[in-house]
């Protein structure tokens, strides 16, 4: 399956771990497509936001079983991308 370059990144992800990992590491974490490989990754990040990205590590997150009444059924599987960037380079997605 071919993907888009806009298809593989779909949001960031912001959260208080994922900041401090960001503010320890230079760390970005985003969640992507689930057929998107690291090195997909890698030439999305560069190309849309001009950094230049040392390594990137994935992680599978598996869909939960979930319950309402006597209703079953299963959440979606995620895939997260931690993205290590140069020194001395950010990406800010809360500029005016």
């Amino acid at each position: 399956m071919a993907l888009h370059i806009t298809q593989i990144l779909e949001k960031p992800l912001i959260t208080e771990k994922n900041s401090l990992v960001g503010s320890v590491d230079n760390v970005v974490v985003f969640q992507v497509h689930r057929d998107a490989n690291k090195k997909m990754i890698k030439g999305a990040v560069e190309t849309l936001f001009g950094v230049n990205v040392i390594d990137v590590r994935t992680q599978q997150k598996y869909g939960k079983e979930r319950r309402v009444g006597k209703f079953t059924g299963n959440r979606a599987q995620t895939k997260k991308a931690f993205v290590k960037l140069a020194q001395g380079q950010n990406i800010d997605f809360f500029a005016a």
